[in-house]
C-alpha cells in the first residue's frame, strides 16, 4: 500500500494527528513540557501549510511501554478506517516510543492504514536509508532509557540504605516528613500517622485476639467486621480481602520496610539478597507480628493437608520424628486392632534415610494429653508463663501516653480549624451557602470524628479488661482443659494445635513445644482456638453419580 507524505501532496492539506508525552508526573504537574511541544508542534504545522486534526496527550507515563491510554486511542482511531489524518506528529521519536521493537511494529501498523509517522527534530524519509536511521534512532533511545533506569535505579537504592524514603504514597498508619534536604532536594522519612494507626493495631488486634465476643478472626471475618462498623482505607473505599492481607504482611507495621522488593518494569520479585530493609517506628511489637504471620501460615488451606485437619487421629500433623524431624505416620498390625505412630520417613524411604522408632497410638496420646493436663493447663504454670508478658504489658504504659497525646494533638487541630470556619462565618468573612465551604466543613467533621474514635479505642486499651489478669487465666485453663481432654478427636485437635506447635518423640523422652505468644492470644480470647481449615476438599457434586 502506497503511503501519503508531504512531498505526495496533491493540493489538499495533510491532516495531523499530535502526540505529546511526558515521562514523569513532576513534568506533568508544572506542565512545563507539554504546552511546549504543542507550541512547537503547532508551529511545525503552520510552516507546512498542515492542518491540526486531533490532539493526543500521555501526560507522566514512560515510554518504554505501549500501555498508554491516548496512544491506544489514537493507533485505534488512525487504523480504524475512514482515514481520519494522514500523519501522526511528535517532537522526537523517543516521545513516540523507547522501545525498538514496539516503535517499529506500530510504525508498520499505521503505515499499512496510509498514516506516517513525523518526527520535529529527527526527520527521516521512507526509503531504505530513512528506515535504518530510524531504527537506529530507536536502538539508541532505548539504551538511553535503560541507563537512565540504572541510574535512577541506583541512586534511589543508595537513598533507601540511608534511611530516607523513596517517595512512593506511604503505607497505610504512615505518613512522611521532611528529614533533611541534599542540595535541592528534601529527603523524607517515614513516621507514624496517630488515627490510621490506630486502626492497623486494631486489625492486628482483631485477627489476634478478636473483638471481646468471639475468638480470633480470619481475614474474610476482619473484613466483614471492619466494613459493618464503618472502617475506610484512605482512599475512602471499604476493605478488602487482597488489600487486607497485604497490610498484616507487610513488615514496615513491625518497623521493617522492604525496599528493591520488585523489578519495576516487570513487576517480577527480586531476590532477598537484593532487598533493602529501610528501619522506621513500629506500629505492631515485632513479635506479635511474627506471631501472627505463624498463625497465618498454619491457617493457609493449602498449607495443611486434609489428614492433619479432619482426620481421625489425635497427634497427625504434630508428632515429629526426633531423629530426622519427619513427621509421625499411622500403622496398623496386621489384625487392625492396634495402631503405632511410626516415623514416615523410615517407612517410605527405609531405614538408609532415618533408623525410624514406632509407638502405640494409645500410650503417646495418653502421655502428651497427661502431661500438657498436668503440667500445662493449670492457673499457677500459664501465670508462670505469661509473668514476663505481664509485665511488658505494665510497661506498654509509656507507649499507650505517647499514643494517647499524639491522638489529642490530631482531635484538637481538627476542632480548632472547625472554629475558625465558624467564626470565619459568624463574621461575614466567608458565605455559609457556599457548596466548597460546606464540602470543607464535612471533611473536617468526619477527620475530627474519626480521630476521636481512635482515641476512644486506645483509652479503652488501658482499661484493666483488656489485659491480661489472674481471672483471665482461670478462665482460659478451664475452658481448654475441657476442650482438650474431651469431645470428638477433631475438635480437640483444633484446640491442642492452638496450645503447642509440635510434639517430638524420641527413643526415651517426648518433647511438648510451643510459644509464649500463642498462650498470650488464647488467654486474651478466653480460650477461643481457631478451628482447623478444611482444605483440598472436593467441591460438592449436585449430579446423583457422584453423591448416591
Amino acid at each position: 500500500m502506497k503511503t501519503m507524505s508531504a512531498s505526495a501532496d496533491q493540493g489538499a492539506p495533510l491532516r495531523a494527528a499530535l502526540y505529546l508525552r511526558v515521562s514523569t508526573g513532576r513534568q506533568a504537574e508544572s506542565d512545563l513540557s507539554i504546552p511546549d511541544q504543542r507550541r512547537q508542534a503547532m508551529a511545525f504545522c503552520a510552516a507546512r501549510g498542515w492542518t491540526v486534526a486531533a490532539e493526543f496527550v500521555d501526560a507522566g507515563l514512560s515510554g518504554t511501554t505501549d500501555n498508554r491510554p491516548e496512544l491506544q486511542r489514537l493507533l485505534e482511531i488512525a487504523t480504524g478506517g475512514g482515514s481520519p489524518f494522514d500523519v501522526v506528529l511528535v517532537h522526537s521519536l523517543s516521545r513516540f516510543m523507547r522501545d525498538a521493537f514496539l516503535q517499529e511494529m506500530h510504525v508498520r501498523r499505521l503505515a499499512k492504514a496510509g498514516v506516517r509517522l513525523v518526527s520535529m527534530t529527527q526527520e527521516v524519509g521512507d526509503d531504505p536509508v530513512g528506515v535504518m536511521v530510524r531504527q537506529v534512532f530507536a536502538l539508541f533511545d532505548e539504551y538511553q532509557s535503560n541507563e537512565i533506569r540504572k541510574h535512577v535505579s541506583r541512586s534511589m537504592n543508595e537513598n533507601a540504605r540511608q534511611g530516607f524514603w523513596n517517595g512512593a504514597a506511604p503505607p497505610f498508619g504512615y505518613t512522611t516528613v521532611a528529614a533533611g534536604e541534599r542540595g535541592a532536594r528534601i529527603k523524607k522519612k517515614l513516621a507514624v500517622e496517630p488515627v490510621e494507626a490506630e486502626t492497623v493495631r486494631l486489625i492486628f488486634r482483631l485477627l489476634m485476639e478478636g473483638d471481646g465476643i468471639s475468638g480470633p478472626m480470619g481475614i474474610k471475618a476482619a473484613v466483614c467486621w471492619l466494613n459493618e462498623r464503618g472502617y475506610r482505607t484512605r482512599g475512602g473505599a471499604r476493605w478488602g480481602i487482597g488489600p487486607l492481607h497485604n497490610l498484616v504482611t507487610n513488615t514496615v507495621y513491625k518497623g521493617e520496610a522492604v525496599f528493591n522488593r520488585k523489578d519495576s518494569k516487570t513487576r517480577k520479585e527480586k531476590p532477598a539478597s537484593e532487598h533493602i530493609v529501610v528501619a522506621c517506628d513500629p506500629i505492631i511489637d515485632p513479635a506479635k507480628f511474627d506471631a501472627l504471620q505463624a498463625s497465618l501460615k498454619a491457617r493457609n488451606p493449602k498449607a495443611s493437608p486434609p489428614r492433619v485437619v479432619t482426620g481421625p487421629i489425635l497427634l497427625t500433623g504434630v508428632a515429629t520424628c526426633a531423629s530426622c524431624g519427619g513427621g509421625m505416620t499411622i500403622r496398623t498390625g496386621k489384625s487392625g486392632r492396634y495402631r503405632y505412630y511410626v516415623c514416615a520417613t523410615c517407612a517410605q524411604k527405609g531405614k538408609s534415610a532415618c533408623k525410624g522408632r514406632s509407638v502405640p497410638m494409645d500410650r503417646l496420646d495418653d502421655a502428651v494429653m497427661e502431661r500438657i493436663s498436668e503440667q500445662l493447663l493449670t492457673p499457677e504454670r500459664v501465670g508462670t508463663l505469661l509473668r514476663g508478658l505481664m509485665y511488658r504489658q505494665t510497661r506498654k504504659d509509656e507507649d499507650h501516653v505517647s499514643r494517647l497525646s499524639a491522638l489529642r494533638g490530631k482531635l484538637s487541630d481538627a476542632e480548632n480549624r472547625l472554629n475558625r470556619l465558624y467564626q470565619a462565618i459568624e463574621n461575614g468573612i466567608a458565605d455559609a451557602t457556599d457548596p466548597t465551604l460546606k464540602d470543607r466543613v464535612a471533611a473536617i467533621k468526619t477527620e475530627r470524628d474519626i480521630a476521636q474514635t481512635a482515641f476512644d479505642r486506645a483509652v479503652a486499651e488501658m482499661r484493666p479488661d483488656a489485659r491480661i489478669t489472674e481471672d483471665k487465666i482461670a478462665a482460659f485453663v478451664e475452658v481448654m482443659r475441657q476442650n482438650v481432654l474431651t469431645g470428638d478427636t477433631s475438635f480437640r485437635r483444633s484446640y491442642l494445635r492452638a496450645v503447642i506447635d509440635k510434639v517430638e518423640v524420641d527413643d526415651t523422652e517426648i518433647r511438648i513445644h510451643g510459644r509464649r505468644t500463642v498462650l498470650e492470644r488464647l488467654v486474651m480470647g478466653g480460650g477461643a482456638a481457631p478451628a482447623g481449615v478444611p482444605s483440598f476438599v472436593r467441591e460438592w457434586r449436585t449430579r446423583q453419580d457422584s453423591n448416591l
